[in-house]
């Protein structure tokens, strides 16, 4: 029978529980920033532990045993109920203190009328105990990630309503669409001819659909490859290969240097909504309150 369960438990469940989600050993190496050997070691100290068989490796790939997945989905709700501890503790204390942990598309950060830097600035002054942990993921990702309370707050480019969440809107970034100096349409002048030349060449698709009137304005496109991120989209915009949408913000620095135009900017614009996002039910923490605060007197005032 298992004894008294103490840190070192602890850690090797969070171990455990890190490599399943990644989906093995040799994808849990730079996520636990461990060598796979290590991790071995540590596995089998927790089956030894626990004197059952958690998990099966070979040329199929790892995968969990039956008892391994009973394990797996109780070290989850224990790790949610010391979470519900720390959490309830922090409550207590009149000073905010804590973790607030934010996920986002790593797109927002690279708009202009994006606050975070206004907005860290005012909860550090009002919140100084609080710690503040953001990573970066794709929308769904970031969706998934909310509604199971493993972040407090999203940051998405606004596409659907899913229940379980609510949308604060912020902003708009006004998107445009873009050639690069290297390709054929960049120095074709006339609307007309533009309009009915469009379809002719390569166009990169953001691999989102967001509202009806974006969908609308790729109508009749040769979508011949998708990328999300801005980056990767203005390269490819760059080579002269492809058109493609961008934010204004975004696409200023080579409109400026000569290096991209925009394309008939007076009927090939939309607006692109972003939105905070946060679990309808559950815990009310006095912290994610206070960063909702924050933002929306931030858009009240700006």
């Amino acid at each position: 029978m298992l004894g008294q369960i103490g840190d070192y438990e602890i850690r090797l469940l969070k171990l455990f529980k890190t490599v399943v989600e990644c989906g093995g050993f040799s994808a849990a190496e730079t996520e636990l920033n461990i060598s796979r050997s290590t991790i071995s070691v540590h596995m089998a100290n927790l089956e030894n532990r626990l004197k059952l068989k958690l998990c099966r490796r070979g040329r199929s790939g790892f995968a969990l045993t039956d008892d391994g997945v009973v394990i797996y989905e109780s070290a989850k709700r224990l790790f949610a109920r010391l979470e519900e501890f720390r959490y309830t503790v922090n409550e207590l204390h009149e000073q905010l203190s804590g973790e607030l942990k934010i996920v986002s598309s790593d797109n927002i950060w690279l708009e202009d009328e994006f606050p975070m830097a206004d907005i860290f600035a005012s909860l550090g002054e009002l919140a100084p105990d609080v710690n503040v942990s953001v990573d970066v993921a794709h929308m769904g990702e970031i969706e998934r990630r909310v509604l199971s309370e493993d972040a407090d707050i999203g940051f998405i480019h606004y596409h659907r309503d899913l229940e379980g969440l609510d949308y604060h809107h912020l902003y708009q970034v006004h998107c445009f669409l873009y050639c690069s100096d290297r390709h054929p349409l960049f120095k074709e002048n006339d609307p007309d001819a533009l309009l009915a030349r469009l379809g002719d060449y390569k166009f990169i698709h953001p691999g989102i659909y967001t509202n009806p009137e974006a969908s609308a304005q790729v109508q009749g496109f040769n979508i011949a490859g998708r990328a999300y991120h801005y980056e990767p989209r203005a390269a490819l915009i760059l080579s002269g290969q492809y058109i493609g949408f961008l934010p204004e913000s975004f696409a200023r620095r080579w409109v400026e240097s000569g290096r991209m135009k925009a394309l008939l900017p007076e009927h090939k614009n939309h607006y692109l909504g972003i939105s905070a996002i946060t679990r309808s039910h559950g815990r009310q923490s006095r912290l994610k309150e206070l960063f909702l605060q924050l933002l929306t007197a931030h858009f009240t005032h700006s």
